[in-house]
């Protein structure tokens, strides 16, 4: 609590973007909660500690990584807030110049991702199996750092690169075949989409399921909720209020985020990232109480 403001100070983890940037400059305001915005220079670092130590009251998570929380039973709930996503065809890259590597040629390739628990990975390799039959079982996928959760144990077909090793330079050294990389695809044309015209692919997809893949949504620690409902319908209410004359690509509330969540949570169970199948009622249950 400030002893100023009487207002419950909020440790908060998010990554800056501009629909954001109204909770920054002081544009948005609560008479309940007071924020104390962290936005580290990679958001992915900070996963770890968080679902492992809980070090914030409540921010930004990858919902891959909260499936898992919930899986393992950590005290982690789920706002209905998409805080970012893409398609994610053109994630699986590789050399530009290399015409060996496509769809049905992937078994004894050698893929990097940064964890094999990653949501970015998880996405593209249900998404070009559904689509494609692309079969990723006889690959060996190179990893670069732990799952966010310590329970988590890769597949067989995982093995960590050697310390120092980075996934882009191994790639375009060529001691990497292809990649699943995110939102740090390089656009200076070294790399192409194994996915052809993945453009084209991602509205095909968007067209037959009606969502766009969600990577990044906000959540609360049960502690925080459990002894202060009001600031976390305080902190929503905020997140909605920023996020007006965002391009809403994702809807907000309970009903309106449903299909790519239990999209994700399928490719999650069947990829052996998750050990259960974690259901919708799951997954927003807990939080229909506090924002009812």
């Amino acid at each position: 609590m400030n002893n100023v403001t009487g207002k419950l100070q909020v440790k908060m983890l998010l990554g800056a973007k501009r629909w954001n940037d109204p909770l920054r400059n002081g544009g948005i305001l609560s008479n309940r909660v007071e924020l104390d915005l962290h936005n580290p220079a990679e958001i992915s670092d900070e996963f770890k500690p968080f679902v492992r130590k809980q070090i914030y009251d409540c921010g930004e998570l990858a919902i891959v990584t909260h499936l898992q929380a919930i899986a393992y039973g950590k005290p982690f709930i789920l706002l209905p807030f998409v805080v970012s996503g893409r398609h994610h065809h053109k994630s699986f890259a590789c050399n530009a110049d290399r015409s060996d590597i496509n769809l049905s040629s992937l078994a004894g390739k050698r893929i990097g991702v940064r964890t094999y628990s990653q949501t970015t990975g998880v996405w593209v390799r249900g998404i070009l199996r559904d689509e494609f039959d692309a079969d990723f079982s006889k690959t060996s996928f190179i990893t670069f750092d732990d799952a966010h959760l310590a329970e988590h144990v890769d597949p067989a077909n995982c093995t960590r690169a050697a310390p120092g090793k980075k996934l882009m330079s191994m790639l375009l050294d060529g001691e990497l075949d292809a990649g699943l990389l995110g939102s740090n695809m390089p656009t200076d044309g070294t790399l192409r989409s194994v996915v052809p015209d993945p453009v084209l692919a991602d509205l095909a997809w968007e067209a037959k399921y009606g969502v766009t893949p969600i990577n990044h949504m906000f959540v609360v620690t049960k502690d925080f909720a459990r002894k202060h409902p009001e600031a976390v319908r305080a902190v929503f209410g905020m997140l909605v209020e920023a996020s007006h004359g965002r391009e809403q690509v994702f809807p907000i509330g309970l009903n309106a985020n449903w299909k790519a969540l239990e999209i994700i949570s399928e490719y999650a169970f069947q990829q052996k990232v998750i050990p259960r199948r974690i259901s919708i009622d799951e997954l927003f249950g807990p939080v229909a109480e506090i924002l009812r």
